[in-house]
């Protein structure tokens, strides 16, 4: 039987409960909300479907699932300028999920932001092997990118590393195009705005995140093999350590099962080191 936890079940978590079962990815999924209100709502939402699914509430069970998504803590809203910004009010839920998962034998699945550091301090604080720490957010990047490239006519594969946030690196050299340093900025600067947009409009990106992760889910248990971009935390990959940061990884039912080093090209070197420098500083926040 193959079970799936979700902690937090908000907008992105619970429509990920949602399409994991419409989907048929799991026998049973284990939910849940420290607002009970909103897992009671969330509990009866996905039974009213009539779905051939278990459906569980239990914490204890958790530590039971092969797969387990954190996707609790505080949203980004319109106030709030950047993902990073939210590692202050983020890094208590961190730890008590941590706590939850200690000696936990399943694959984590981060989502919470700023995802790539409460993926390292989840590692962190959980002794686990860094190959089944997953930090989602590069998909999701990806398929903006994909987008972005459509509208300026630009053809070819759409890969976003780097930081889940303002320091994420669009990887043009990958389109086999020669785009000039102005027009990558142009869309590089579009896509550090696009989740605001769908903030600003509904309260919450919804469908795109949780599309992603179910397909990263997806991967994981049908051990697909596939690269996908994701969030890990890294030893020496693209000459960097101390932190999580999206690179291509390929993806399996052990997790992680391998990082591809790609060779990228100056621009792309230059913003990839940064995004490195970034985000292993916010990670010192549980090297403590």
């Amino acid at each position: 039987m193959t079970s799936l936890a979700i902690l937090g079940v908000g907008k992105v978590g619970g429509e990920t409960a949602f399409l994991s079962a419409a989907l048929g990815l799991a026998d049973e999924i284990v939910v849940y909300d420290v607002y009970d209100p909103l897992l009671r709502a969330q509990v009866l939402d996905l039974q009213h479907t009539g779905i051939d699914i278990a459906v569980s509430t239990k914490t204890a069970a958790m530590r039971d699932a092969d797969i387990f998504v954190f996707a609790a803590g505080t949203p980004r809203t319109p106030d709030i300028k950047t993902r990073a910004d939210l590692l202050e009010a983020n890094i208590p839920v961190a730890k008590r999920c941590s706590e939850l998962l200690q000696e936990f034998p399943g694959i984590v699945i981060s989502v919470t932001n700023p995802m790539d550091a409460n993926n390292y301090g989840l590692w962190k604080m959980m002794g686990s092997d860094r190959r089944r720490c997953i930090g989602f957010g590069g998909q999701l990047d990806s398929a903006r990118f994909a987008g972005f490239l459509h509208e300026a006519g630009i053809s070819g594969p759409a890969w976003v590393l780097g930081e889940h946030g303002d320091r994420q690196v669009p990887v043009f050299s990958k389109t086999g195009r020669d785009v000039d340093s102005r027009e990558r900025e142009a869309i590089l600067s579009r896509m550090r705005g696009a989740s605001m947009e769908v903030i600003r409009g509904k309260g919450g990106t919804v469908f795109g995140p949780a599309y992603h992760i179910a397909m990263l889910i997806r991967a994981i248990l049908d051990d697909r093999r596939e690269v996908l971009p994701c969030s890990c935390v890294l030893d020496g990959e693209y000459g960097l350590s101390g932190c999580s940061l999206g690179v291509p990884a390929r993806i399996g039912r052990e997790g992680i099962l391998g990082i591809e080093e790609w060779e990228l090209d100056d621009w792309e070197s230059a913003k990839m080191a940064e995004a490195g420098a970034f985000v292993r500083d916010l990670c010192r926040r549980f090297d403590g």
